[in-house]
């Protein structure tokens, strides 16, 4: 299915109506989901030299910990901090930047709060922290080996969503030292990883993030759809929502396209973690059991999606053997790897793939 003229039109509208000098007056009409855009002039084509290496970057985030660690309201302050790495030189680079808490599960649950970063241009400008915005950190939950693979396990699935396609968020593996302001001890060193901020993301697909919730098979541009429907699929995530902007995102274009994008894969049956759980509406009752979510218009795709996940499995099962992969516990990678086995086993069955695809979404 193509994106109608009719609705190619509202999103250009939507566009200009942002422009124009009456858009005050648009404002008071109901949102729809094209919209729902912002004008940026940024150049869309740079890459943050955070994520030009894939190399586990260790650093030192320094603020006052025992701050960061009690702001869990709503409204919570930007908090002075700063970042420490080692240059090629050997020279020792403190970046200067602004974190806050953030979430909502973690930020009740977890010893440590999920942060996001405020990075300034201005003061970052040299470093490898230049140009990332407002990126997230995502960091350890609980100061232990088994929470840490947590965090080596979904880091694995951006990677994997990345070879995919490029329609998805970058990612950096760092090797974080959490140091108190006050005293500068240091609290824990464990892996996080810096999630690349979505606005950014937004330019870089020559687009913008879209912020209305209501998105349907209508708007989502099919093949993409049906592939990150089908990611979804593959890791065992049933925690999301494009139409809800939960854990999704989506992208317009100036074609008119809107592209969605997936994130936050901790309750998926990849990573398997022991706090993870699935909706009870939902017809799986453990995370490992898979559910194919996306909708039913778009089936007709979801052939060259397949055709997609077979050419890239060597390249996926490669990423469980390199230096980020050595990292994992080797039981963890054997289970993730017969988990990814069975969803080949699945797409290369035409039965059971058809079995896949009867639980699809919506009118067929």
């Amino acid at each position: 299915m193509t994106m109608s003229i009719v609705a190619r039109t509202a999103w250009a509208a939507g566009v200009l109506l942002m422009l124009s000098a009456d858009a005050s007056a648009q404002a008071a009409k109901k949102p729809k989901v094209r919209d729902s855009v912002e004008v940026k002039t940024r150049d869309s084509t740079r890459v943050p030299p955070m994520f030009t290496s894939e190399r586990p970057l260790p650093v030192t985030f320094t603020t006052n910990l025992k701050q960061l660690r009690g702001d869990k309201g709503e409204e919570v302050p930007w908090r002075a901090a700063t970042m420490t790495y080692t240059a090629a030189d050997g020279k020792s680079v403190v970046v200067p930047l602004r974190a806050k808490t953030h979430g909502v599960w973690r930020l009740r649950r977890c010893d440590f709060p999920p942060v996001r970063l405020n990075v300034s241009n201005k003061e970052s400008k040299g470093t490898l922290f230049h140009d990332l915005d407002k990126p997230k950190l995502t960091n350890y939950c609980r100061d232990n080996t088994q929470h840490e693979q947590y965090v080596l396990q979904e880091f694995q699935l951006y990677r994997i969503y990345q070879l995919l396609t490029p329609i998805s968020h970058k990612v950096r593996l760092l090797r974080v030292t959490y140091a108190d302001s006050a005293d500068q001890k240091p609290l824990a060193t464990r892996y996080a990883f810096i999630f690349e901020d979505p606005d950014q993301l937004g330019e870089r697909l020559g687009g913008l993030k879209m912020r209305v919730k209501g998105a349907t098979a209508d708007d989502i541009e099919p093949s993409q759809g049906a592939l990150v429907y089908l990611f979804e699929y593959f890791i065992g995530n049933t925690d999301f929502s494009f139409n809800g902007l939960h854990n999704g995102e989506i992208f317009s274009q100036t074609t008119g396209d809107v592209m969605p994008v997936a994130y936050d894969f901790d309750f998926s049956g990849a990573v398997n973690a022991h706090y993870s759980s699935v909706d009870p509406s939902l017809p799986v009752k453990r995370v490992r059991q898979r559910l194919f979510r996306g909708y039913c218009v778009h089936n007709s795709q979801v052939p060259a999606a397949f055709d997609v996940f077979r050419k890239k499995k060597d390249a996926i099962y490669a990423l469980y053997r390199d230096e980020i992969g050595a990292l994992m516990d080797p039981k963890i990678v054997k289970e993730t790897l017969e988990y990814f086995d069975e969803f080949y086993g699945t797409i290369n069955d035409a039965g059971s793939a058809d079995r896949m695809l009867s639980s699809c979404v919506g009118p067929r």
